[in-house]
């Protein structure tokens, strides 16, 4: 391979949960360093030895202190991607599942902390409405409003 950006040069398995309220959807809300906003299910990295619908159910419980179930397996995507300056390479795991706490259905804004200790925001998003950035990984947007 001769491309010369800077790479993190190894696939990372990650465990995504698709929390949908009707066209709803639960999504991390990011901001680029250009101001770019764009968004993505929570959840992140599957250890060593675990199963990644185990995965989903800890980085959820771990951002957002929320007990999922109901846990399916949708689908599985590659996603290979620029983001600040690296190249990143991940095999993601996008698993439905319905919150233990009904009444969360109901807020605005979820607050939640990453392991790192940086403070992360949960929005609904309205997939039947025009979005103010995209949606990933790629085709989520589409395979949700197309079942």
């Amino acid at each position: 391979m001769s491309d010369k950006r800077k790479s993190r040069s190894r696939i990372r398995p990650v465990a995504l949960a698709v929390i949908r309220d009707g066209s709803r959807l639960l999504v991390r809300r990011y901001t680029a360093p250009n101001g770019d906003r764009y968004y993505r299910p929570l959840g992140g990295a599957i250890e060593f030895g675990e199963r990644a619908a185990q995965a989903v159910k800890r980085e959820i419980l771990e951002e957002i202190e929320a007990e999922i179930e109901q846990v399916r397996h949708l689908t599985t995507v590659e996603n290979i991607f620029e983001r600040e300056g690296e190249r990143a390479h991940q095999i993601e795991f996008l698993f439905e599942a319905r919150f233990v706490d009904r009444s969360l259905y109901g807020a605005e804004l979820i607050d939640g902390t990453e392991s790192s200790g940086k403070r992360i925001e949960a929005v609904w998003l309205d997939l039947s409405e025009p979005l103010d950035g995209p949606l990933y990984p790629e085709g989520l947007r589409e395979m949700l409003t197309t079942e």
